[in-house]
């Protein structure tokens, strides 16, 4: 598994039916701006505290990590693979990418 996904592969992926587990690690107050529906916030600064919450999620699929711009989820999925969780990915490009090429309805900031 690559440590980076795009968004248009996110898309395919979830619409093949695979389990996804999308993980937004923006803090609060981007999230109330937009967010992609069906997402759990956890913000980056909380990841360690909810490393074997996703270590149980990465047991039954994919977590897609996203942030802005995809710096922030870089960085949390390289720190998931050093702590044994290898099946996750960053979002390349982050939600502004995913409101730019999979849903125009998800508001840009």
């Amino acid at each position: 598994m690559e440590l980076e996904i795009t968004a248009v592969e996110v898309k395919r992926r979830m619409d093949a039916g695979e389990t996804l587990f999308l993980v937004d690690v923006r803090q609060p107050e981007e999230y109330q701006i937009c967010h992609i529906e069906g997402s759990e916030l956890i913000p980056m600064n909380t990841i360690p505290a909810a490393v074997q919450d996703l270590e149980a999620k990465a047991d039954g699929g994919l977590l897609i990590v996203f942030c802005h711009h995809g710096m922030r989820s870089l960085n949390v999925a390289n720190w998931l693979r050093g702590q044994g969780i290898s099946e996750c990915a960053s979002m390349i490009g982050g939600i502004e990418a995913w409101s730019l090429e999979i849903d125009r309805s998800v508001p840009r900031y």
